[in-house]
């Protein structure tokens, strides 16, 4: 399965070809048929280590990441910046050297640092996994949000060509849009950025994307939409006068809801602040694949995994 993946790390996909992609892609479809088995384990990699460094806090990035090994018959170890001795004041980089010598094959790592990973990659010879840097990247979430969308419109061969992708939301501090940015347009499809005009500046145009700040008009048009939480942790000062506002002018509500077309996918990738960027009752709708994006990172991260480690071998 390794012909056509030659990275023993991933750190984003700004670097990756489609056909990279693709070939992701088409790995995390066979690894998925491995969670509908009575026996839910492969031994790809028995006998690696895996440390799931987590700087900053995470719930489904980290435990997707910690099932995917488990899966792969890996041995797993979590830790966070509070119990590492970075409190302590030494450097990233010596954290994770001294994790190498300890004969860990493979780092995840999600940090504050946008490049931190990249950082690491180009420093050391274990698999080193961007699981989100800063406002830069979030790779495996867009590699299962286009799992996703390829799964459920029932595309072959990843070709998103006339699909039409709206992200909704914090753009400007979202690594999620452009990890999905990335993705989409390799893969063919048309995406539009939609939020507050201070979130969404006309400058993101310049990475191949339609930007407005009508949501109204834009809703009836799309065939998949995805809406992200404003990232308040990355945000120094407000960038809109209140949540209520926001909700009023870029929220999806029930009556906005009603404007999209009967197939819209409806994506989010958590945690979701219900009420919103999205009503509580469209979230839990049959058009949501919010819960599907869950299980589909599993079978992403298995890919990824077991590419990277792969390539490392090799």
């Amino acid at each position: 399965m390794t012909t056509h993946w030659k990275r023993k790390d991933l750190t984003g996909l700004a670097e990756l070809s489609a056909e990279e992609i693709r070939h992701l892609l088409s790995t995390a479809t066979a690894f998925k048929e491995v969670g509908t088995r009575q026996i839910k384990k492969v031994p790809a990699l028995r006998g690696k280590t895996l440390v799931n460094f987590f700087v900053e806090p995470s719930t489904r990035t980290r435990v997707s990441f910690e099932l995917a090994a488990h899966r792969l018959s890996a041995d797993v170890v979590n830790m966070t910046a509070s119990s590492s001795s970075l409190t302590k004041g030494e450097t990233l980089l010596d954290t994770a050297k001294n994790l190498r010598a300890l004969l860990a094959d493979i780092i995840i790592l999600r940090h504050s640092s946008a490049g931190a990973a990249q950082f690491l990659a180009e420093r050391m010879d274990a698999c080193i996994i961007n699981a989100g840097d800063g406002a830069h990247e979030h790779p495996t979430q867009a590699l299962l949000d286009t799992f996703t969308i390829c799964e459920a419109k029932k595309l072959t061969g990843a070709n998103l060509k006339g699909l039409h992708v709206a992200i909704l939301g914090d753009i400007l501090f979202s690594r999620v849009a452009r990890s999905n940015i990335h993705a989409l347009t390799k893969l063919g499809a048309k995406v539009t950025l939609c939020g507050p005009p201070t979130l969404v500046p006309k400058e993101l145009e310049s990475l191949g994307v339609h930007v407005t700040h009508n949501l109204d008009a834009l809703l009836p048009e799309v065939d998949v939409i995805n809406l992200l939480r404003i990232q308040h942790e990355r945000q120094r000062k407000e960038y809109f006068p209140s949540l209520g506002e926001y909700t009023s002018i870029f929220g999806l509500t029930k009556q906005r809801a009603e404007k999209l077309r009967p197939d819209c996918l409806i994506m989010h990738p958590g945690p979701i602040n219900r009420g919103v960027e999205i009503d509580s009752d469209i979230a839990d709708s049959g058009r949501s694949v919010i819960l599907d994006q869950v299980t589909n990172g599993l079978a992403v991260r298995m890919a990824v995994l077991y590419l990277c480690s792969g390539a490392r071998g090799n």
